[in-house]
């Protein structure tokens, strides 16, 4: 094999699909890309047993081929280098030698017949939406996603849509993030769990917000394919809990701020809450909201902001990291607080709730 590509293209390919390739597996061919060369195009795949990211890009080929390089040493590699043109040359079965200018890195390769090639996907249901909507949606809930492996129904996000209403949930029990969509025609029922890698791995595609993208479901996978890009990925299996039921019925007391300042006074008080697993504490009193922290080591901390309230006096915990990334959707310049007692979960949304998110939290003890 042998061709010469530009360096900012490549790297945009291998940065791609290294977003699938495994660090921490035993079989090293995952934790390798391949590299396809075919007439005048360059296909890059990286796969880690479960998704695989593929781009293809135009280049020069002078000898067709495939190999298969080190994920992390080949972006290490490329992301150091200026712009220019690269030149990959094949020595022998084993041996690939990169050039650019005078810059040369010999690399190992193992065999590329040994890469496992993309699944096929779809044929049971499908959604449609442009990427910037997509894209935002998603940035909405996955905070919430759970790390916990032992309920890994929990490490991805439900998307539900029942031909009027897409409905994205994430949830680690602690905290539940919810984006709804009402649109119609947008796709087919579905109900799919989707994990939080592909789903980061789908936004990063080189895909204008304006393009419309459509993700397949079928065979327990969901496939992704646009401007030369392709992301494969296996759904995750078993059955998302009843997330409707966390959702507070009730609303007794309403605190409405301005959500910048809000944002701004927690992320003070957290310099000190981090030291006491980062517990916040808001007091509504009249129209103020009194927020504290405390560290046992290095002091206390106050701030105080306004409020417009509906039977407002109460005192409860958060935790405040929580609050901070349940702050980051909302858009508009205020947030919506519904709580009822200070032991009971609260729900933060916008003020005009207009966007279809909420975020509910589960609140701290106040000691």
């Amino acid at each position: 094999m042998k061709l010469d590509v530009s360096r900012k293209e490549f790297f945009e390919a291998v940065s791609a699909a290294a977003a699938a390739s495994s660090v921490r597996t035993s079989v090293s061919i995952l934790q390798n890309l391949k590299i396809e060369a075919t007439e005048s195009h360059l296909r890059v795949v990286g796969c880690d047993s479960e998704m695989w990211v593929s781009r293809e890009i135009p280049c020069m080929v002078s000898e067709p081929g495939a190999i298969c390089l080190q994920a992390r040493l080949l972006n290490d590699i490329v992301s150091a280098m200026p712009d220019g043109d690269i030149t990959l040359t094949t020595i022998d079965s084993q041996n690939v030698l990169l050039q650019h200018g005078a810059s040369e890195y010999r690399m190992l390769s193992l065999d590329p017949s040994d890469f496992p090639e993309p699944p096929a996907f779809g044929g049971e249901g499908e959604l449609k939406l442009k990427m910037g909507l997509l894209r935002g949606a998603v940035d909405s809930v996955l905070f919430a996603v759970s790390t916990d492996l032992h309920r890994l129904v929990l490490t991805g996000v439900l998307f539900n849509y029942n031909g009027q209403t897409l409905t994205m949930v994430a949830t680690d029990t602690h905290r539940l993030a919810v984006r709804r969509i009402e649109q119609e025609g947008i796709g087919s029922n579905l109900n799919a769990v989707v994990p939080d890698k592909a789903l980061k791995a789908i936004k990063a595609l080189p895909i204008n917000d304006e393009a419309e993208v459509t993700i397949l479901f079928g065979s327990g996978r969901l496939g992704v394919e646009a401007g030369g890009a392709k992301v494969v990925s296996q759904l995750l299996a078993g059955t998302y809990p009843n997330w409707e039921r966390v959702v507070p019925s009730e609303t007794t007391r309403v605190w409405s701020i301005e959500a910048d300042q809000l944002t701004e006074k927690v992320k003070r008080t957290m310099i000190l809450a981090r030291d006491n697993a980062n517990r916040v504490r808001f007091k509504g009193a009249g129209d103020q909201v009194l927020i504290a922290a405390r560290s046992e080591e290095k002091g206390e901390a106050k701030e105080e902001l306004l409020m417009v309230a509906q039977n407002g006096d109460i005192e409860i915990a958060f935790n405040g990291k929580y609050v901070q990334d349940a702050l980051g959707p909302i858009d508009g310049p205020g947030v919506r607080v519904e709580m009822t007692e200070s032991s009971r979960p609260a729900v933060f949304r916008p003020a005009d709730d207009e966007s279809g998110y909420f975020c509910v939290i589960m609140p701290m003890a106040l000691a």
